[in-house]
């Protein structure tokens, strides 16, 4: 009973991520805006691979593969925000009217 537990739990896991990061592969070539397509990505990237990772997790056994898969989920949720961070900025400092492709609110 307890096996069939944590299948149906590592299934949700793993189903619910991928569908999210689906949703963000999507937005990549949905959206034509860089700053628009960054958020899908980021959003798709820091959530569907955690989901994923604790998936995994839930599935095995060996403490040593839990940690490994936790320090991955910790490594992508440091460095994810990080990077589109500086890649906005980036497209921000370099676009002289950013207005023209998306909407701003002025305080």
């Amino acid at each position: 009973m307890l096996e069939w537990i944590r299948f149906v739990l590592t299934a949700v896991c793993m189903v619910c991520g991928l569908f999210l990061l689906l949703t963000g592969v999507i937005g990549q070539y949905r959206f034509h805006y860089v700053l628009n397509r960054m958020h899908a990505a980021s959003m798709g990237d820091s959530l569907g691979l955690l989901l994923v990772s604790v998936g995994i997790c839930i599935s095995q056994n060996d403490p040593f593969v839990i940690i490994k898969c936790l320090m991955v989920a910790l490594f992508i949720w440091l460095t994810s925000p990080t990077g589109s961070h500086l890649i906005a900025r980036l497209e921000l400092t370099l676009n002289d009217h950013p207005e023209t492709e998306m909407e701003l609110i002025e305080k």
